[in-house]
């Protein structure tokens, strides 16, 4: 990513406010900033750092004095107007000179409530909302680039799981299980893992179970939901593994919540209603009559953060676009007995979708 790169992408966020009715963006330390402008803080704090952006003026970016060299070595600082305030200054009058008092914002769904009001009280007539309600849109179309980076992290996240399937499962603690998917996203190449779900027996159907105490016994069904961030780009996918060989009913479960994310895989398409893919899986589940144990949405965006719009859930109007990068991961949990989850990371083409995930989505038996 060059300073160009993220000239224009700050360049189309001023414009995409603009088409909302918006007069800016207000963006800090999170997600949002670093993709538009390339920065990333040491941490976000009590000091205000922000960035403003407005069509047809050059991007501001606020930052704590003792932070300006750091922000001024960043990647998109050429693109930017970059500027530092002193401990006992009040940065958001600095900001508020900036915007047009009177006028509505987008601000970064991560910027702290004292943030918010502190500009607030520096202009009275503002008002604010939320980037992911005002300008759902704004990451969730990527780039071919970012698809690729995205490609690399799911193809990360399939090795991991290729190699925990000669691990043993029976008789290890599911914490044990998880330390070792962590281990391996790492060895893989990612920098950051956010989560390592394994819910084996009645756990698994808890599906954001914390991998716990409990000894996963033979016989056992047993979620794998695992991800994080390789090269700044998310990855997420789930496989549930049987210890020792399953029994009809769970081979019949399996076997639905497959055909139920193979038809939601199918239905991606251009023009569709991101519900539409909600509604497909479901009504597999519902027709083989597991639809009351079907108890969460279908899918959701990722990207630079691996939980991000579009979400593929009733309700959600928004068509598919060439770009968009999501999960699909129907489920049936049935309490007090097992799980079972299959996840991909899809991303819509112009004519379907591609796979980001390509391991085998059949039930795999372990030891």
């Amino acid at each position: 990513m060059t300073h160009e790169d993220y000239e224009r992408r700050m360049e189309r966020a001023g414009q995409a406010a603009a088409n909302a009715g918006l007069a800016g963006l207000v963006v800090t330390p999170g997600p949002d900033l670093e993709w538009l402008c390339g920065y990333r803080p040491p941490a976000a704090t009590e000091r205000l750092t922000a960035l403003v952006l407005q069509p047809g003026q050059r991007p501001r970016l606020l930052v704590p004095a003792l932070e300006l060299t750091d922000a001024k070595r960043s990647d998109g600082a050429k693109a930017m107007r970059i500027s530092g305030w002193r401990d006992g200054a009040n940065p958001y009058a600095e900001v508020a000179k900036w915007m047009d008092g009177d006028s509505r914002y987008g601000v970064s769904d991560s910027t702290w409530a004292m943030h918010l009001l502190g500009l607030q009280r520096s202009l009275p007539g503002s008002a604010y909302g939320a980037l992911t309600e005002v300008l759902p849109m704004l990451r969730a179309v990527k780039d071919a680039h970012e698809v690729e980076r995205l490609a690399a992290a799911g193809a990360a996240a399939d090795a991991t799981y290729e190699k925990i399937l000669g691990f043993p499962f029976g008789g290890r603690r599911e914490r044990e299980v998880a330390m070792d998917l962590a281990r391996l996203l790492t060895e893989h190449g990612h920098s950051q893992v956010d989560f390592t779900v394994v819910g084996s027996g009645p756990n698994g159907a808890d599906p954001h179970h914390e991998a716990g105490e409990r000894v996963i016994e033979d016989g056992d069904m047993v979620v794998l939901d695992f991800g994080g961030l390789k090269d700044g780009y998310g990855s997420d996918t789930t496989r549930t593994v049987h210890v020792g060989e399953p029994n009809a009913e769970e081979r019949k479960v399996h076997d639905i919540v497959r055909e139920a994310q193979q038809a939601a895989f199918e239905a991606v398409r251009p023009g569709v209603a991101c519900q539409e893919i909600d509604r497909v899986a479901r009504k597999v589940i519902k027709a083989a009559g597991y639809g009351e144990y079907f108890i969460h949405r279908t899918g959701h965006g990722i990207g630079v953060t691996t939980h991000e719009p579009p979400y593929m859930v009733e309700g959600e109007h928004l068509p598919l676009v060439p770009g968009m990068c999501f999960s699909i991961e129907p489920g049936i949990y049935l309490p007090g007995r097992f799980g079972v989850r299959i996840e991909d990371i899809v991303t819509c083409t112009q004519t379907g979708g591609r796979r980001l995930n390509d391991t085998a989505r059949e039930m795999a038996v372990v030891g």
